[in-house]
């Protein structure tokens, strides 16, 4: 999953929290979905002190278009460097990732059910639903495993609403085959992996995710119970309390 840096794009953003406080927070959003999804983790990381800027990713609420989408692609329009703090879910965390390997790009990582691995028998299923999203309704989404809160419903069809099919294609067929899991033993900063219940799904396979801790000792892991691939719509208690915990105590 490599692609060339040809044109970086400047990102819409929002923000949360005090311009002149000591941290900074990066949240980089899936695919299909906005800077916005990240509001309760805004406000949360505001209240303990960050600044917190989400962008819309490239194709994606109201960022530009373009031509290519790979994961270094999506990775080149990154605002800035120095962060105290990244996290991304979904397609967000292999973006994440590919940027945390660049020196000084942030001190720690949070990954939520990160999209790090497609098996190629998997590739059509995960394809054809990843494109299905275009026709997402609120009923189809209240009626999903674990139901989102009436503002995550609202802000997940207006991104729908600004995505493209050439922009999910593009994406999806610029990084295939779907693989960043080699990147994992070279993240030099800490890293948490908070991924859903594989009981009702997960990105992220327990047994991946071992193999990567046990490769990097930089990595810690944790299933958020209850939770399917948007912990932080799905169990927000538990995901802000796992990530609020994990700062508080992980090394810088």
């Amino acid at each position: 999953m490599t692609s060339i840096d040809r044109l970086a794009l400047a990102l819409p953003e929002q923000h949360w929290g005090d311009p002149e406080a000591a941290r900074t927070a990066l949240l980089l959003h899936g695919l299909s979905s906005s800077g916005a999804t990240w509001w309760r983790v805004g406000e949360a990381l505001a209240a303990d002190g960050y600044y917190v800027t989400a962008v819309d990713l490239r194709g994606h609420g109201t960022a530009p278009t373009a031509e290519h989408y790979g994961v270094a692609d999506y990775a080149s329009d990154l605002p800035g460097t120095g962060w105290d703090l990244v996290i991304g879910h979904s397609l967000g965390g292999a973006i994440a990732v590919v940027a945390g390997l660049v020196p000084g790009f942030t001190t720690r990582l949070v990954l939520l059910d990160p999209a790090l691995y497609v098996p190629d028998e998997e590739w059509e299923a995960v394809r054809a639903e990843q494109l299905s999203e275009l026709t997402l309704t609120e009923q189809s989404l209240r009626s999903s495993q674990v139901p989102w809160s009436d503002r995550d419903v609202a802000i997940k069809l207006d991104a729908v609403h600004h995505a493209t099919a050439a922009m999910i294609e593009g994406t999806l067929d610029d990084n295939h085959p779907w693989s960043v899991l080699d990147s994992l033993p070279e993240l030099a900063v800490p890293t948490l992996i908070l991924t859903g219940d594989p009981a009702i799904f997960t990105m992220l396979p327990p047994d991946l995710a071992d193999a990567a801790v046990a490769a990097n000792p930089r990595l810690e892991y944790h299933v958020i119970r209850g939770a399917a691939h948007s912990p932080h719509r799905e169990q927000p208690e538990l995901t802000l309390a796992a990530i609020h915990d994990w700062l508080a105590t992980s090394a810088h």
